[in-house]
């Protein structure tokens, strides 16, 4: 019985690993895309593309929502959008591996905020080292725009866990997801016409543009969304340290970015501060939604 509750416990641990996997290796193909579509016309293709998916697998209901529901659902696909947006426009300007380091500090922030044990603090800590290592130890030499984009990215990352949560808990199943995703789609929309126009219904860049989808919305925005209702945020944020290495990987492997040794160490400092969380997490059984 023992074993059986702790496999339990590591189910949303292993559905926000796979997500994490499957966004970075989404964002790896995206940086291919722009010089096609432009960094507004790769997110409204992503956006636009996930939600068609989601609203035709999901068949969300539009009626029977509370005005509460729909403030939430409503504020969760701004936020989605805006992160889209913002981290789009960063990795156009600073390489990949940077944007989201910086990015991954609202989540961590937001797990110093959230968290009601001191240990989690230590994990963070950890994390936090680990990211400004894989940084190089600083950002001077990147363009200022991009850092604030990628800043800003991260700030709305952390509000996305919040409202995911939430929204989860509102929604049955992914159809909260489903009508997110078709607000964000719809608000990026007018700004991917006006940076890509024409070029937005090209063949091959909406076939790309879909995988992009698919890998970066569909998939990982799912899993994290489940793994959400029965994981705390401030484990779920923690967990989100894995992204610069997740991240440093696809480059290597898509983009041709190789590793060095440093950023091998801060790899190995973010999986630790991941691997502590999880374990604090597991040791405390069965875990419960997050309050927020």
């Amino acid at each position: 019985m023992g074993t059986s509750r702790r496999r339990g416990s590591l189910g949303p641990v292993g559905l926000v690993l796979a997500g994490g996997i499957s966004v970075q290796f989404g964002a790896a193909l995206a940086v291919t895309l722009m010089p096609r579509a432009g960094a507004l016309g790769v997110v409204t293709l992503r956006l636009m593309a996930a939600a068609v998916v989601l609203l035709v697998i999901c068949r969300p209901r539009l009626r029977g929502h509370s005005r509460t529901d729909w403030g939430t659902v409503i504020v969760f696909g701004v936020t989605m959008g805006a992160m889209n947006g913002l981290f789009y426009q960063a990795v156009d300007r600073i390489p990949l591996g940077p944007a989201v380091t910086l990015e991954v500090l609202g989540p961590l922030a937001l797990s110093v905020l959230a968290s009601r044990r001191a240990i989690n603090l230590v994990w963070a800590s950890l994390a936090l080292a680990g990211v400004f290592l894989l940084s190089g130890g600083g950002f001077g030499d990147l363009d200022p725009i991009g850092v604030a984009f990628a800043l800003g990215a991260g700030a709305m990352w952390a509000a996305y866990i919040v409202f995911s949560a939430r929204t989860g808990r509102r929604f049955p199943q992914a159809d909260g997801l489903a009508l997110a995703m078709a607000i964000g789609a719809l608000l990026m929309l007018p700004l991917g016409i006006a940076e890509s126009g024409a070029k937005l219904i090209d063949p091959t860049t909406i076939a790309l543009g879909s995988a992009v989808a698919v890998l970066s919305s569909v998939l990982p925005y799912t899993l994290e969304l489940l793994a959400l209702r029965r994981l705390p945020a401030s484990t779920f944020a923690i967990l989100m340290s894995l992204e610069p290495a997740l991240a440093a990987t696809a480059g290597f492997l898509i983009l041709d970015q190789a590793l060095s040794a440093v950023q091998a160490a801060a790899i190995a400092l973010v999986i630790a501060a991941s691997i502590g969380a999880v374990r604090t997490q597991v040791g405390r059984g069965r875990p419960r939604p997050p309050e927020v």
